[in-house]
C-alpha cells in the first residue's frame, strides 16, 4: 500500500462517522441552519428588505421570503456586480459561478467565503465515504482526471468568475495536483474538441484510476480514446481504473453505453452538484438514491410538482417531506440565495436517512396537451424498451408535433442509437407502452384519441454532438435537453436527421 491510500483510511473513517451522524440529526441541522442563515441575513440588504429581524420560525420565514427564480434573482446581483456590498449575504462575493440560463441567457451565482466550503466538502465526503464504505483506498495513488470546465476565470464586476468546475480545480489539494489530469494548459482549452484531443493524447498510457465527469462527455472521451487505441476497451488500457464518479444528468440512459465501453463493471458513484450547491451522493454503490447533504449551509424547502408555478405553492421543510412524491427543490443558502428556485425536481426513496433521486427539470416537460410528462418519465420509458429490444441509445430529445399534416399529433422522440433496432416501430410503440405505465395523462390522450402512438426520428451519427457545437455548448457541463414544450431543439436538429 502506498502512502496516500494507506493515510486515506483514517481520513475516511472521520468523514464516514460525521456522515453517519448527520443522517440521525438531519432534520435539526436544517433548522439550526435556517437560524444561522436568518441571523446573517438580518444584516443585508436583502434582510432588511423582507424584514428578516423579525423572522422567529420557518412559518414566519414563508410568509415573509417568497420563492423566487434566477429572474427575479438577478437586480439583485446587478447591485452585486456594480460594486455593492451587504446584499445578498455580508460582504461580496467571492466567485461568480457562471451557468447557461434560461430566459436570462448567462447566470451568475454567488459563492461567498462560508459558501466555497460545501462545494469542495461535499465533493471530498463522496469520495472518503467510498472509500470507508468499500475498503478501497488504492485509487488515491493513481492519475484522477476531471473533465472539467476551464480553470482560467474572468472579472465581472471585479469578482472572480467562471464555470463551477474550473473554480473548484483551484481547490484540489496540493497532496491530489500530482495525481490530477489533464496538465492545467490542457484544461484551460475552451474549445471542447481541441481540449478532448489533447485530453486523449495526455492520458491513454497513464495508469488512471478515477475518471469523473458528465456521462456524455465521459462516453466521447471512451470513444475517442478506443479509436485512437485500435478499438481497445478502457479497461484494457486502464487496468487499475476502479472508480467512475458521474453527475449532472441522469445516469440510466448512458449507463449500458459506458459499461460497454468499459469492457467490464466497477464501482460508480453519483453525486448532484450545481452552481448553487453541492446537494447530494450515493453513498450505497450499486443502490438507487443520493444522500442528501443537510448539514452544509443549506437550508431545503419542496414544493410539490403539482402546484410549480401556483401563486402561493404549498412550501414544505424536509421533515415534511413524503416518500414517493416529486418536488420541486427550492434553497436558502450561505451564498445568499433565499427561497431560490433551482429548476430541479427531486423524489424522495427513503427518509431514514434522506435520500432521493432527481427526476427532471422544471422547464423541461412536454404539456402541449396537458400530459405534463416529465424527464423521469421519458428516461425510464428509453431505458426498458432499449432493453427489450436489445439496443443502446447514445442521446435523445423529445418534442411535440402539433402541426401535422395528416392525423393525430403525437410527441416525436429525436434519437441516436449506437445500435439500431431491428423494427423500428415495434420499439416506438414499447416506448409509448411504457410511458403510458408511468403517466396516467399521457395514456388517457392516447386512450381518447387525442395523441397517435409516438414517432422516432433516428438521427446521424454524433447529431448531438453536432448541435451542441452549433449552439457553442459542446463540452464542459453542459447537457442536452431531455424534453422541449416547443420546437425550437426539434427544428435545429433537422439537419441531423438520418
Amino acid at each position: 500500500m502506498k502512502i496516500k491510500s494507506f493515510l486515506a483510511r483514517p481520513y475516511a473513517s472521520i468523514i464516514h462517522t460525521k456522515v453517519r451522524k448527520g443522517m440521525a440529526t438531519a432534520v435539526a441541522d436544517q433548522q439550526d441552519i435556517l437560524q444561522q442563515l436568518i441571523k446573517v441575513g438580518t444584516k443585508t440588504a436583502f434582510g432588511k428588505e423582507h424584514d428578516l429581524q423579525q423572522v422567529k420560525t420557518y412559518e414566519d420565514y414563508k410568509k415573509t421570503v417568497p420563492i423566487r427564480d434566477y429572474e427575479a434573482f438577478a437586480p439583485y446581483i446587478e447591485r452585486i456586480k456594480g460594486g455593492e456590498q451587504n446584499v445578498l449575504w455580508k460582504g461580496r462575493p467571492i466567485y461568480f459561478a457562471k451557468t447557461s440560463g434560461t430566459t436570462s441567457g448567462a447566470k451568475y451565482i454567488p459563492i461567498t467565503k462560508d459558501s466555497i466550503s460545501n462545494h469542495i466538502s461535499g465533493a471530498r465526503d463522496a469520495l472518503l465515504w467510498y472509500m470507508a464504505e468499500s475498503g478501497n483506498t488504492a485509487f488515491a495513488d493513481g492519475k484522477m482526471i476531471f473533465l472539467s470546465g476551464s480553470p482560467e476565470l474572468e472579472r465581472v464586476g471585479a469578482i472572480p468568475t467562471g464555470r463551477l468546475s474550473g473554480i473548484v480545480n483551484h481547490y484540489i489539494p496540493p497532496y491530489l495536483r500530482g495525481n490530477q489530469m489533464p496538465t492545467y494548459e490542457t484544461n484551460c482549452i475552451e474549445d471542447w474538441e481541441a481540449k478532448l484531443d489533447k485530453i486523449v493524447n495526455e492520458t491513454m498510457d497513464e495508469d488512471m484510476t478515477l475518471i469523473s465527469g458528465i456521462p456524455p462527455w465521459m462516453q466521447m472521451y471512451f470513444d475517442w480514446l478506443s479509436e485512437r487505441k485500435e478499438g481497445k476497451k478502457i479497461k484494457e488500457l486502464f487496468p487499475h481504473l476502479q472508480l467512475i464518479v458521474h453527475g449532472g444528468v441522469n445516469f440510466e440512459p448512458y449507463k449500458s453505453k459506458l459499461i460497454d465501453s468499459l469492457g467490464d463493471e466497477i464501482d460508480m458513484i453519483e453525486t448532484f452538484p450545481a452552481s448553487e450547491g453541492f446537494f447530494a451522493f450515493q453513498d450505497k454503490v450499486g443502490q438507487e438514491g443520493l444522500l442528501l447533504n443537510t448539514n452544509s449551509g443549506i437550508f431545503y424547502e419542496f414544493i410539490p410538482a403539482g402546484e410549480i408555478g401556483n401563486e402561493n405553492p404549498t412550501r414544505l421543510s424536509l421533515g415534511e417531506v413524503k416518500v414517493g412524491e416529486n418536488y420541486a427543490l427550492i434553497l436558502s443558502t450561505n451564498a445568499g440565495l433565499w427561497g431560490y428556485s433551482i429548476g430541479d425536481t427531486v423524489r424522495f426513496i427513503s427518509t431514514d436517512p434522506y435520500r432521493l433521486v432527481v427526476t427532471g427539470r422544471i422547464k423541461h416537460f412536454i404539456s402541449a396537451f396537458g400530459e405534463h410528462v416529465i424527464g423521469e418519465e421519458v428516461e425510464y420509458a428509453m431505458l426498458h424498451a432499449a432493453k427489450d429490444h436489445n439496443t443502446h441509445i447514445k442521446e435523445f430529445t423529445i418534442a411535440p408535433a402539433i402541426q401535422v399534416s395528416e392525423g393525430l399529433p403525437y410527441h416525436e422522440w429525436f434519437v441516436e442509437f449506437e445500435t439500431p433496432p431491428a423494427d423500428i416501430d415495434g420499439f416506438a410503440l414499447s416506448v409509448s407502452n411504457y410511458l403510458r405505465e408511468k403517466n396516467i395523462y399521457y395514456d388517457d390522450l392516447i386512450t381518447g384519441g387525442i395523441l397517435q402512438t409516438l414517432k422516432i426520428r433516428t438521427m446521424q451519427k454524433n447529431a448531438f454532438i453536432g448541435y451542441m457545437k452549433s449552439i457553442g455548448r459542446l463540452g464542459g457541463q453542459n447537457k442536452v435537453p431531455r424534453l422541449s414544450n416547443d420546437r425550437k431543439i426539434a427544428d435545429a436538429l433537422a439537419a441531423w436527421k438520418a
